[in-house]
């Protein structure tokens, strides 16, 4: 039927109808820049090409992430939406404190992780795609950081699952292909739990934009079913970030693919599932939140105990750094559980901590097995006398994971160990510091069995470390001690996301300036 004439249709109800400031594109440009570069890097084969093009890319994408950081400490979550159309009709970007942080972290270990590849990735891996890969997982690690859309927060999840299935069997050996079915199983499990709660949402509100959902979630609360939903959400991530008791896929799998690969995994993937834990829990259901407390307090402490006990066990260094990973992500669990400014805060300044420590500790361990031989303890020792330096990193880097000062591990246990004490949850307490000291002698055993050990008779002099495998460590080590030594700025940011998260107005705004959904 043809639409009556002589009428003005007033497309500002629905439309963007002034021109998108330039500062706006700062939301979705690392997006697209991620998706661009993966693309250009599938047309230009010639594996000399690829590093040239991705590595400068990577750079840039840190840059990028940096100047969006800058925009939104200044001036507030900022939101744009694909197409000119208003939300909730439109796909929203909305970026905050807590998106553009993880987004920027994610960035550096990214280009840490790719100048690492230089030397860990060899001319066939490259051939068959490594760079474009990395560059779609940071498509889909970042985008997930900075949707304002439940639906494309999983379409993210999707993108990052698929290009990390490439990377975890890049090289076809046999227990990357066993490594990569047990990851492939329990993550699809995950993604369609978290579909199936994404289609409730959307029966439930009619909308599944983050800011709309937050501001009629009190009114739906009555005869909604949001508890189940809020069940449902939990499993989900819980599998995504490897908590208790649905932790197990985690170390089966992380030790199989290259060393850079590992590297990048344990730094970004399980922190994708925090994320948004954080996200979907604290901003849209709090009150479900609240109620699921106790459930959520015992199982990050369960996964803190239980993945440094895990570590313990341990003899291969790839498969101890997994449950090291494990414990770590109880340490935020537990910041979720507590919901106050310094619990969240403390999950925030962890989750920043453990990305860059965890991808630094596996590239050590890449460097650990190529001066000794071997990624087993058994095989291991003398690493102290054949590079001095690389040992006293590695003692730095361990003193960061077991949450001892002056490093950036201890300042987020202090915050979350306070927190606990604060709500009167002394066992919370405890947990981490059991935890913390558990993981003290998992170092300890690491550091007196590999490096201090000496080198079984016969066995050859490693030479020094090249620049590619150097650098990369330095950086992040960087890191790992000047947030330890000078804190302020972290904290401040951390807890500004706290905020943010527990008090979303200035979010809704940036989404709908007056106040309501159209």
């Amino acid at each position: 039927m043809a639409a009556p004439t002589g009428k003005i249709a007033d497309l500002s109800v629905a439309f963007v109808a002034t021109p998108v400031p330039l500062d706006n594109w700062l939301v979705i440009a690392p997006v697209a820049l991620c998706i661009i570069l993966g693309a250009v890097l599938l047309i230009a084969r010639a594996s000399r090409l690829q590093a040239l093009i991705a590595i400068p890319g990577l750079a840039l994408l840190v840059l990028t992430d940096a100047a969006l950081l800058a925009r939104v400490v200044a001036h507030g979550p900022l939101t744009m939406v694909m197409g000119r159309w208003l939300p909730p009709f439109g796909i929203a970007f909305t970026v905050d404190l807590l998106g553009a942080l993880l987004a920027l972290t994610a960035a550096i270990v990214a280009f840490a992780g790719g100048i690492y590849a230089l030397a860990d990735v060899t001319d066939s891996g490259r051939r068959y795609g490594f760079f474009p890969l990395l560059l779609m997982l940071m498509a889909g690690v970042t985008g997930a950081f900075l949707t304002g859309d439940v639906f494309n927060l999983y379409v993210w999840f999707e993108v990052l699952l698929i290009s990390s299935f490439g990377l975890l069997i890049l090289g076809s050996e046999r227990q990357q292909i066993d490594g990569a079915m047990k990851y492939a199983v329990l993550n699809l499990i995950g993604t369609t739990l978290f579909l199936i709660a994404v289609g409730i949402l959307y029966a439930v509100f009619g909308t599944l934009n983050m800011a709309d959902i937050a501001t009629k979630a009190e009114g739906a609360r009555p005869g909604a079913p949001l508890m189940t939903l809020s069940a449902l959400f939990l499993l989900a991530f819980a599998m995504k970030a490897a908590a208790f008791p649905v932790n197990f896929w985690l170390p089966a799998s992380y030790h199989t693919p290259r060393i850079v690969v590992s590297a990048l995994f344990a730094g970004l993937l399980t922190k994708v599932g925090v994320y948004a834990l954080i996200r979907i829990m604290v901003m849209l259901l709090p009150v479900e939140r609240e109620q699921l407390s106790l459930l959520i307090a015992a199982a990050g402490a369960a996964t803190v105990v239980v993945g440094a006990l895990g570590a313990l066990a341990q003899d291969d260094i790839r498969r101890l750094l997994g449950y090291v990973v494990i414990s770590g992500i109880g340490n935020m669990l537990i910041g979720v559980a507590l919901g106050t400014a310094g619990g969240l805060s403390g999950a925030v300044f962890y989750a920043v901590h453990s990305m860059v420590l965890m991808t630094a500790l596996y590239l050590l361990a890449g460097q650990a097995a190529s001066l000794g031989g071997s990624f087993s303890l058994a095989g291991l020792g003398g690493l102290y006398r054949r590079n001095g330096a690389f040992a006293g990193l590695s003692l730095v880097l361990f003193f960061a994971a077991c949450g001892l000062p002056p490093f950036s591990g201890f300042w987020p246990k202090v915050i979350l160990v306070k927190a606990s004490i604060d709500v009167g949850a002394w066992w919370l307490a405890a947990a981490i510091l059991v935890g913390g000291f558990l993981t003290t002698i998992v170092f300890g055993r690491v550091f007196l069995l590999a490096y201090w050990r000496p080198a079984a008779s016969g066995s050859e002099t490693a030479g020094p470390i090249g620049w590619r495998a150097a650098l990369p460590l330095l950086i992040l080590s960087a890191l790992v001690v000047g947030f330890g030594i000078l804190p302020e700025r972290l904290l401040a940011l951390s807890q500004a996301a706290a905020v943010g998260l527990a008090d979303p107005f200035p979010y809704v705004q940036s989404v709908f300036p007056g106040g309501v959904a159209p």
